[in-house]
């Protein structure tokens, strides 16, 4: 069990994301951290790795450059940013509490297997940090409402870490697409399931050679009552626990009775 954190303005806070150095979100996190901290160090990809997952850079190497005082940018993934960060970087005061974010974009549903934001907290409760991903959810061609993650995430990491969680866990949250003033509270949710990149667009370059987009589009998107798409539509902050043992233990029981002991 990740012990309740009662003095986060004293706790060192590792901020990371997937969006990378330029991501819009990341200067987001970083003035909610330093309202939440004083101590606050920030090791983020150099380039976007949306669409990374929980993948790691093992066949050419890693640099690392500091931008600016506790800011550091890395040639990886953001798997990669938090190893480095945790056991190099700040191996000898190893942070408190991971945070990755603010996405630009949910991380709903199955999004969360896809996702780098959810992936730099999976790698910092691995290495037994409590670890939270925040996304900002927005709609194509509207403007991402920023001061909504903003406004509401100190809070919200506030109660969370209070609270504390498993060590097997991660939270994921999501901020719904509306002013920070329209948010109609926070919820607790479970994972829901909408299915990304069904769309498939192809196209030919000028030699007549095709290639393909992959395309946003869900094929389906079920926003079930108590789960984290049902809460955005909401207009709610949904909280999701993640677990990173995969086992799914009510199957594994049934293989076991049927005699696979």
């Amino acid at each position: 069990m990740f012990e309740p954190i009662t003095d986060l303005k004293n706790s060192r806070i590792l901020v990371s994301n997937d969006d990378g150095l330029h991501g819009p979100g990341l200067e987001v996190l970083i003035r909610i951290a330093e309202s939440l901290s004083d101590d606050v160090w920030v090791v983020v990809p150099e380039h976007e790795q949306s669409g990374a997952g929980h993948s790691l850079t093992l066949h050419h190497p890693l640099r690392m450059r500091q931008v600016r005082d506790r800011v550091y940018a890395v040639s990886g993934t953001p798997t990669d940013c938090v190893l480095l960060a945790v056991n190099h970087l700040l191996k000898d005061h190893r942070p408190d509490l991971v945070l990755s974010g603010v996405n630009r974009g949910a991380n709903l549903g199955e999004d969360v297997t896809y996702s780098g934001t959810v992936a730099a907290a999976m790698e910092g409760t691995l290495l037994g940090i409590p670890s939270i991903a925040l996304s900002q959810v927005y709609t194509d061609d509207n403007p991402v409402p920023w001061a909504t993650a903003e406004t509401h995430g100190p809070a919200v990491i506030r109660t969370l870490t209070s609270l504390g969680w498993p060590t097997t866990e991660l939270m994921n949250v999501n901020f719904p697409d509306v002013a920070a003033d329209a948010v109609k509270g926070v919820v607790a949710a479970r994972q829901g399931s909408r299915k990304i990149g069904d769309d498939l667009d192809q196209r030919f370059d000028p030699r007549g050679r095709p290639y393909f987009w992959i395309g946003p589009q869900r094929s389906r998107e079920r926003a079930d009552e108590g789960t984290d798409i049902a809460a955005i539509q909401a207009g709610q902050i949904a909280v999701t626990p993640l677990c990173v043992d995969l086992t799914a233990q009510s199957t594994l029981d049934r293989l076991r009775a049927g005699g696979l002991a």
